[in-house]
């Protein structure tokens, strides 16, 4: 399936202050989304960069840009801007690189209205510029958002907050990266827009600019796959470890394969039970496993104790149960 992004990094500003950081943030979100972690092809992005005056991007030419970009019938179309923004009491704006006055550019509310009218299966809006929180909400309507199924807007701050930038780079776009990246990615190894968005969430303190999410869609798409953490062929073998997922496991020395501190007497370790214990302990890493009455899994199984399914544990054993892992 299809999948495409349209980055927009803006610089340059005929009137007002530049910008330092955008080129640079758009060019990092294109390398993180165009390949999956085991380098396959992931989205197909077009690039469109403001970095000076010969290049720079008109509100025209944004415009022009993001309608045709929604008016494709991809699988997803990620939309990603980094640049100007500014709210008045008409909406909010999108500045190209000639905007005159704050309200000199591409409305927020064209841009949801052509993300409203696409048919792409998933829409997603990513914001990184100043009060881009408004997203999605209409002039003089409150709180009210009106979303299209399936689109998703991520934005780097509120309506009435400035987005910020740090060492030459917005402080939300180097989060969204990173997110990217794998440091959003549950047990399965994807990435997906409400993940992204809890990570960004809780790197930023309660003082500092507040991203802001708004979304309707009825699952979540995977944005990137990165190596997951248990593979897959491990994780599915949860429910035959724990057929009762509230039956706590048996362990005794004979899963441990290290010889090593082994009271005289004990028996040696089984090939098939040190298996078993080798994607107990991966579980165990990703806390969907813990030992009973002992700080550890080795003092567990040398101790002849048991571990027991952590309430993510009994989480992923309803997912494989169900099918959809």
């Amino acid at each position: 399936m299809t999948r495409l992004a349209l980055i927009v990094g803006i610089d340059y500003y005929e009137v007002g202050n530049p910008l330092h950081g955008c080129v640079s943030d758009a060019g990092k979100v294109r390398a993180v989304l165009e390949r999956h972690d085991d380098d396959s092809p992931n989205f197909d992005c077009k690039l469109m960069l403001a970095p000076d005056k010969v290049r720079a991007i008109s509100r025209r030419t944004l415009k022009d840009a993001v309608e045709s970009f929604f008016a494709a019938d991809p699988e997803i179309a990620l939309f990603y801007f980094a640049g100007h923004g500014y709210v008045s009491t008409t909406g909010g704006y999108l500045l190209g690189s000639d905007a005159r006055d704050g309200d000199d550019g591409l409305p927020l509310v064209d841009v949801l209205g052509f993300a409203n009218k696409s048919r792409a299966k998933n829409k997603i809006i990513v914001l990184d510029s100043c009060h881009s929180g408004i997203a999605g909400t209409p002039p003089n309507s409150g709180q009210l958002a009106t979303l299209a199924e399936g689109l998703t807007i991520l934005t780097a701050s509120t309506a009435e907050q400035y987005a910020t930038e740090q060492d030459a780079q917005g402080i939300f776009t180097s989060l969204l990266v990173d997110a990217l990246a794998g440091g959003a990615a549950n047990l399965t190894g994807d990435v997906t827009p409400g993940s992204v968005y809890a990570h960004i969430d809780q790197s930023l303190g309660g003082f500092e600019q507040r991203p802001v999410f708004k979304t309707n869609v009825k699952q979540f798409v995977s944005l990137r796959r990165v190596k997951p953490p248990v593979v897959r062929a491990d994780l599915r073998q949860i429910v035959n470890l724990f057929p009762e997922p509230d039956l706590d496991f048996p362990l005794d020395p004979t899963f441990e394969p290290e010889k090593k501190g082994r009271d005289k007497g004990m028996p040696e370790p089984i090939p098939a039970n040190v298996e078993k214990f080798r994607v107990l302990q991966a579980y165990n890493r990703v806390n969907l496993v813990v030992p009973v009455g002992v700080k550890h899994m080795w003092n567990a199984a040398m101790e002849s104790k048991a571990c027991r399914l952590t309430t993510l544990g009994h989480h992923y054993h309803r997912l494989v149960t169900k099918g959809r892992i």
